[in-house]
């Protein structure tokens, strides 16, 4: 048996911890997140950018060191398997930010209809306490009265 406050004691304190979960869960969508983002960039960026560098293809450029000869595979520098990895980085970069800019202003917008929200709905007064209204309503049957 473990102690309480021994490793694995405090190994399930913090992963019950909440904000494991949410870091787990925000793992879990950026992965999700990546996918859709490096499909864009890779079915839809890439080759629309393709057309105007000429049909290129980045990932067929390598410099040959040694052609291939019988069963032995040819060694190269795939150069463009790295240049193609930096376009990806790039056009990723802006499409994230892209995003990520949207996403500001969308909350800033919100942001400002709840400002816009709080002020043109100015808070209903508060109901008098119950000895005021009893006091009040002994004061008008005491003018009923006289």
């Amino acid at each position: 048996m473990a102690k309480k406050n021994g490793f694995f004691g405090e190994f399930k304190q913090f992963i019950t911890k909440g904000n494991v979960m949410d870091m787990a869960v925000g793992v879990i969508m950026g992965a999700a997140f990546t996918a859709i983002v490096n499909s864009m960039v890779k079915d839809i960026l890439t080759p629309v950018l393709s057309l105007f560098l000429g049909k290129i293809n980045f990932a067929d450029l390598k410099l040959v060191i040694k052609p291939a000869e019988g069963d032995m595979a040819e060694v190269a520098i795939a150069y463009g398997n790295f240049i193609q990895a930096i376009i990806n980085f790039i056009l990723i970069a802006i499409v994230i930010f892209c995003i990520v800019r949207w996403v500001n202003r969308v909350r800033a917008l919100a942001e400002e209809n709840k400002k816009k929200e709080a002020v043109a709905a100015p808070a209903p007064a508060p109901a008098p306490a119950p000895d005021v209204v009893l006091l009040t309503e002994i004061r008008d049957l005491l003018k009923k009265q006289n």
